[in-house]
């Protein structure tokens, strides 16, 4: 026998893709100012978001590598980014 299906649970499963889950701590690189490959910059806001201090050392994942770098803050920076060198 056929169970009856609930629309708006179908709805829930076409929108999730579209509505992604928000991860504060996942930023989009942007080139950097200077050219020290250790040193990576945060605006202060989302500095303060993640409790973080200009001079701290922070570590930096990604699929492949880990780092460690110093963050400063920028206030040209957008909150949505990090401005670090891509090497």
């Amino acid at each position: 026998m056929a169970k009856p299906v609930d629309p708006n649970k179908e709805e829930k499963y076409a929108t999730s893709i579209l509505n992604r889950k928000e991860l504060p701590n996942r930023l989009i690189i942007d080139n950097a100012i200077n050219g020290d490959n250790s040193v990576v910059t945060l605006s202060q806001q989302k500095m303060n978001d993640l409790q973080l201090i200009s001079g701290n050392a922070v570590m930096l994942q990604s699929k492949c590598r880990e780092t460690i770098c110093i963050v400063h803050a920028d206030n040209t920076c957008p909150n949505d980014r990090i401005r670090m060198n891509r090497v």
